[in-house]
């Protein structure tokens, strides 16, 4: 749907100060609300594609973006969230075919017998549904999480997420939550390097027939298991081979149900298959997915099994949520599902992604703080160590990473894990190859800093105005003039 051009440029345009905005925020936002790049935070006033622009006009490359996961402001999903808006938004309770063709484009895409759709705002929400059928449909209350898992930031989904409630000041855990090792082979609790020869998917999911066992022996029984298909919050985890298939059958012998999180990584973003949890040949009881499906509109949905979703039904409770699956969320979620087919982004995200890995694999040849490279498809994720042997965690280095990449090269990453030292790698499903080796050249130029501060040298500042940018003036008047004709193809294209 076509807006004027004086019209989207004011809209792009920057309202206020960027030290007003700081002012303002500290004075009526919480406090709890932290920002990326706390010391430096970026203002972003507008996004094309795999690009973000701030207030001055600077282009960045988002490579951690994985909620705009067609593009930012793709012009397809923009026109449709935008014609709906015009012509209608009510709730589900009234008939609507954007919600019966959502369900039924977004069930297609689900291994039977996952056929029962239920609309919610965001992954939190999504979670808590996702708990609420499970207990409902088992009549208990206990429930498996793994370690480092993040599953939301309602109550119910905070309590089954380590990666919360460990921190200091966290709520403590309740005693019907239960947590198993993330089965991290590199990092966690069973490392590869001490168990050559072990089958490592039955070194990580024995805790967790420990812990049926237990409710066992008390008389009690699981209600579920809940896991990130991949582990996003918790290191850019892979599971080891097998891993989930016999984590499902010990949950299912001990009359639990299953479920998977992909609010993080499903719709295509690894690249073989359109959902995480198909990598490792299972089929859950219950599906969470929600970021992706919105391009940064709030949607989300659970998928099950008919007969949890009429077990929920003949409780005689009525589930009713007032915005999910409204006309605009689900024409939004269409649009969104259709880019992914038309474009073909799972198998450009399964070709970019081979080479990025294939590339930063390069790297372990070359500089020892690279202690492991892992990923599938856009979904990647560099540990860097001190020391390969004893894998000591760097998270100086990380940090230094991640601030040098935003201030120098105009690259954003981020680092997470449970010691914050793996650079994260997600970024929108149109990222392409001239990207990665833009983010390749980019990275290098910082793992080469890195080894020479081991060497005794030091290393540099990480600002962007003092720095000794790589870039001539005459290359950055070019940059300049590509950021300027994207501004004019985003103005032109909506």
């Amino acid at each position: 749907m076509p807006f004027p051009r004086e019209q989207l440029e004011s809209a792009c345009g920057e309202k206020l100060c960027k030290s007003e905005t700081i002012k303002l925020r500290n004075k009526h936002i919480g406090q709890a609300c932290q920002l990326f790049y706390r010391s430096d935070p970026l203002k972003i006033v507008r996004g094309q594609g795999q690009y973000m622009f701030d207030e001055q006009g600077t282009c960045y490359l988002d490579c951690i973006n994985n909620v705009a996961h067609v593009g930012h402001c793709h012009p397809k999903v923009v026109r449709a969230g935008c014609l709906q808006m015009a012509t209608i938004s009510t709730n589900n309770r009234f008939l609507h075919d954007e919600l019966v063709q959502c369900a039924k484009t977004l069930t297609s895409k689900m291994p039977a017998p996952l056929s029962v759709c239920f609309f919610v705002n965001s992954g939190s929400e999504a979670n808590d549904l996702a708990l609420r059928l499970a207990r409902n449909y088992t009549k208990r209350q206990d429930i498996i999480t793994l370690d480092h898992a993040y599953h939301g930031h309602l109550t119910s989904v905070m309590e089954i997420s380590p990666y919360k409630f460990n921190q200091p000041g966290g709520d403590p855990k309740p005693e019907y939550v239960h947590v198993a090792p993330c089965p991290d082979v590199y990092g966690g609790n069973y490392k590869d390097k001490d168990h050559p020869n072990a089958d490592m998917a039955e070194m990580y999911t024995k805790p967790i027939r420990d812990i049926c066992d237990q409710l066992k022996a008390q008389g009690k029984g699981l209600a579920g298991f809940i896991a990130e298909s991949l582990q996003s919050c918790g290191g850019q985890i892979i599971p080891p081979e097998g891993y989930f298939k016999a984590a499902y059958d010990i949950v299912h012998n001990a009359g639990g149900v299953c479920i998977a999180d992909e609010v993080q990584v499903g719709f295509g973003r690894v690249g073989t298959h359109y959902w995480a949890f198909e990598t490792q040949g299972v089929v859950p009881d219950i599906v969470s997915v929600a970021k992706p499906m919105g391009n940064g509109h709030p949607v989300g949905a659970v998928v099950t099994t008919p007969e949890i979703a009429e077990a929920f039904y003949n409780t005689g409770v009525a589930y009713f949520n007032t915005y999910g699956g409204n006309p605009v969320s689900c024409a939004i979620a269409n649009a969104v599902m259709r880019v992914i087919d038309e474009e073909g982004l799972q198998e450009n995200a399964r070709i970019v992604g081979d080479y990025l890995l294939q590339q930063c694999r390069e790297f372990k040849y070359e500089f020892d703080i690279i202690g492991d490279v892992r990923g599938v498809g856009l979904f990647v994720g560099l540990e860097l160590v001190k020391d390969r042997e004893t894998r000591e965690p760097d998270t100086n280095a990380a940090h230094w990473v991640v601030n040098r990449m935003k201030q120098v090269h105009q690259i954003l990453v981020s680092s997470d894990g449970p010691n914050a030292n793996v650079i994260k790698l997600k970024p929108p499903m149109c990222f392409n190859q001239k990207n990665a080796d833009e983010f390749l050249l980019a990275f290098r130029e910082c793992l080469s800093f890195l080894e020479k501060e081991r060497n005794g040298d030091q290393l540099p500042a990480s600002n962007a105005a003092n720095s000794n940018s790589t870039t001539s003036n005459g290359e950055s008047m070019a940059s300049k003039a590509q950021i300027f004709e994207r501004q004019e193809r985003l103005i032109k294209s909506v």
